[in-house]
Parts: structure tokens; C-alpha cells; sequence
């Protein structure tokens, strides 16, 4: 189950900084359902002051993805890393909460949002080991991977 982090005052990833790899806009109903795309995870800076729940080392200089979603309202929104490696998984959310997971499938993070909102979600990718930098894909889906 994904936790929800409440930041603490000091140092945060910069959310506001352009994505290290690719902004994605897609609106509800969204094809292909899942939108994926490959990346480097991981990073140099050790998640702090999000929450227990947040773990890993990610670049804080910058998010890995940014998502631009318009939700419809009805469907939810999946979140979710498929690696070789053990990743984590930190996203910003249009609300300004930070949202953490850690194997919620297997060694694979997932972030399930049941009612999303519209505007800007920043994604980081993390790994267990610091500068340790992992291929790893990133997920958008509104249809439960698990099922």
C-alpha cells in the first residue's frame, strides 16, 4: 500500500525543476493504457524528510518524469516501476503531498491514486545504493496491473 508522506521543513526534491528524462500529458481514457518509458533510476541523494515510508537514493536536482494528467473522474491511476534492480518509487502530487512506495509488487514499487486529480505529477525513481543508477521502466496505467 502506498504511504502518504508528509514533508518535513528542509531540503525536498526540486519538483519544480524540468524532468532529467520526459514530461507526458495524457488525458483520461489515454492509448495505449500502459504509457511506458525507460529510464536510468536512482540517484547521489538519499530520500529524507518525506515520511518513514520513503526510502532509496534519487537526484533531487530534478524529477525523472513529470506527468500532466487530466483525470475524468472515474478511472484511477496506477503508477508503477518494473526493474531487475530494487527501485522505490516518490511522486509529488497536483495537491503538493509526496507519495512513497517500496515493493508493492514483488521488488517493484506501485502507486495506486482511486481518484486522481488533474495537473502535475513529478516521478523520481530511486535505488537502495547511493549513485547507483539502474535501468528501469516507468508505468502510467489507469487499468490495476495486478489483475
Amino acid at each position: 500500500m502506498p504511504q502518504l508522506a508528509e514533508a518535513q521543513k528542509g531540503n525536498l526534491p526540486n519538483w519544480r525543476a524540468n524532468p532529467v528524462f520526459t514530461t507526458a500529458t495524457l488525458n483520461s481514457g489515454f492509448m495505449p493504457d500502459p504509457w511506458t518509458y525507460s529510464i536510468q533510476a536512482g540517484g547521489s541523494q538519499e530520500v529524507q524528510g518525506l515520511g518513514s515510508s520513503c526510502v532509496g537514493h534519487i537526484n533531487y536536482q530534478a524529477p525523472d518524469i513529470d506527468l500532466n494528467y487530466s483525470s475524468g473522474g472515474v478511472l484511477g491511476l496506477y503508477v508503477y516501476v518494473r526493474a531487475n534492480s530494487d527501485t522505490t518509487l516518490v511522486i509529488n502530487a497536483p495537491d503538493g503531498r509526496w507519495y512513497c512506495n517500496d515493493d508493492s509488487s514483488g521488488l517493484d514499487p506501485m502507486i495506486h491514486f482511486a481518484s486522481p486529480q488533474s495537473g502535475l505529477y513529478n516521478i523520481w525513481v530511486g535505488t537502495y545504493s547511493d549513485g547507483e543508477l539502474q535501468p528501469a521502466t516507468v508505468h502510467i496505467s489507469e487499468i490495476n496491473p495486478n489483475n
